[in-house]
């Protein structure tokens, strides 16, 4: 999310001391002897944020992890653009709103697109990745952590291939009432919902698509064995057999069982859906250098710190949560991964499923369907 990918939070780093910077940072230090970052959770960490204040001893870092992409945002328009020197978001924030808006601004070209030429091919070929740059051409942010998201099986009970190819008609089949649970990370549910219908979640939907949502979020929702916001508990359902499947989930919410074992445990990417004819959505992460009136220039160090490999790889895996990142296109951050690591973000199949899914957006019509969603839950 994150209200776009996660529904929970690992809370804050440094609250006390952002606390102390006043609403506005109006007493700070030297701006170059700190650095702020608004962030998911995995930049925040120790083991990503404590070699980096070893490099600079004489500088404050401080981090705080967000609960959704335009909280943080709103964090910015509400002037704590003062405050902050980075924001992680995904991918959609910054081209249609923050660079926009003036809350960010471009970095430069000269030091951040040699990048680029160690990513995966799927972000550097046949272009940059275009959501990293604004529509006249200024870079405006660095895309390192990714995944498919949509829906995860244990593969003991429904095989791979099945769950491919029925993709989300598997959650309406009659056959499957009560063996599923939801994870009610809201607006995924509202955009796989949609797709669940036949829909596209990023178009406005007149009133006869949006009565087919209704209808869909009532199916979903009242054929639930579960409900819950813990991808843990939700995993643990699956293992022990209360379920067989859960709706919204990825290799993001899949990894943490399946680094312990639990391999059977899997994130499916549809096979074939209704946008542009794929089922699946990727998200992406951008984190792009706020706009602040006095710019620290740790900020940008910052970024090229998080490309080193032996960083990148604590970025893939950190908080107990496993993804891959852009950087696994250098064989310096590649030799890196173990087998086991690699398996459990499903690195054998990462490349076809990222073919299947379409780029995480904003959902067009969001405010009617998060109403009907909202009754629907609730009944």
């Amino acid at each position: 999310m994150k209200l776009t990918r996660r529904a929970f939070s690992k809370g804050v780093a440094g609250a006390a001391g952002l606390a102390a910077l006043g609403p506005m940072g109006k007493i700070r230090a030297a701006r170059n002897d700190e650095m702020n970052i608004l962030c998911w959770e995995g930049y925040n960490t120790d083991q990503v944020l404590g070699p980096f204040r070893e490099a600079h001893p004489d500088a404050t870092i401080r981090a705080e992890s967000g609960t959704s992409d335009p909280d943080m945002i709103n964090k910015l328009r509400a002037g704590e653009i003062n405050v902050w020197d980075l924001i992680n978001v995904n991918q959609p924030w910054a081209r249609e709103q923050l660079y926009p808006e003036d809350l960010i601004r471009p970095l430069n070209k000269d030091r951040f697109m040699p990048y680029f030429d160690s990513m995966l091919p799927e972000f550097r070929e046949p272009e940059p990745y275009p959501l990293a740059f604004a529509e006249n051409g200024d870079l405006i942010g660095i895309p390192q952590r990714f995944g498919p998201f949509s829906f995860v099986v244990n593969t003991d009970k429904i095989s791979r291939e099945t769950a491919e190819q029925e993709g989300w008609n598997l959650f309406l089949d009659p056959d499957m009432q009560d063996r599923y649970g939801v994870l009610t990370y809201d607006n995924w549910n509202i955009m796989h919902m949609c797709m669940t219908a036949g829909l596209n979640p990023f178009e406005p939907l007149n009133e006869d698509q949006q009565q087919a949502f209704e209808e869909t979020a009532n199916k979903i929702f009242g054929g639930a064995r579960m409900l819950s916001g813990d991808l843990v508990a939700m995993n643990q359902a699956l293992i022990n057999g209360e379920i067989d499947a859960y709706f919204t989930g990825g290799t993001y919410t899949a990894s943490p069982a399946r680094y312990d074992g639990a391999t059977q445990v899997r994130a499916i990417t549809p096979a074939s859906g209704p946008v542009d004819g794929k089922g699946g959505v990727v998200w992406v992460e951008l984190t792009s250098a706020v706009n602040n009136p006095d710019p620290s220039e740790l900020a940008e160090e910052f970024l090229e710190f998080i490309m080193k490999p032996e960083i990148a790889k604590e970025v893939a895996f950190s908080e107990g949560t496993y993804n891959p990142v852009t950087n696994m296109g250098d064989p310096a951050v590649m030799d890196l991964f173990d087998d086991t690591e690699l398996d459990a973000i499903q690195w054998d199949t990462l490349e076809e499923e990222m073919e299947r899914s379409v780029e995480y957006r904003v959902v067009a019509s969001y405010d009617e369907l998060s109403s009907l969603y909202s009754a629907a839950k609730r009944g």
